[in-house]
């Protein structure tokens, strides 16, 4: 149990920090407070937990056919979901969230090299969920 609450704080951290750092890189990304980062975040989280493997499913045919680059349209949609819903967080447009979604991607697989140990579990951290958990 401890370890489960341990790793999903660990996700939402990480995932925070690259929300935080998108924005400073992203002139159409903004935030109007640490509290909207936070609950992004979280959402962000929820949303890939919950919906993206729905929208995989639904998009199959569409994901093979562009080799498994309609992922990133995926990941894009789903910060762009997450803005929709959290009031203090701002993205100016699709490909604003779609470069985004491929920074945040990067630097959440270099950070989790550096939290996670060699002996660590890679499934438990799989490479397309260290960006949103």
């Amino acid at each position: 149990m401890m370890n489960n609450l341990m790793e999903f704080l660990v996700h939402w951290s990480i995932t925070a920090l690259s929300l935080w750092v998108a924005s400073f890189l992203f002139h159409g990304i903004s935030f109007s407070s640490k509290q909207s980062i936070l609950v992004s975040a979280l959402l962000l989280g929820f949303a890939n937990a919950i919906v993206r493997p729905i929208v995989i499913v639904l998009t199959i045919p569409l994901t093979l056919i562009t080799f498994g680059f309609f992922l990133l349209v995926i990941n894009a949609l789903m910060i762009l979901l997450v803005s929709s819903i959290v009031p203090g967080f701002k993205v100016s447009g699709f490909w604003t969230a779609f470069f985004a979604s491929i920074f945040m991607a990067v630097l959440s697989f270099f950070v989790g090299l550096f939290i996670f140990q060699a002996g660590d579990n890679p499934v438990t951290f799989p490479v397309h969920d260290r960006v949103y958990l």
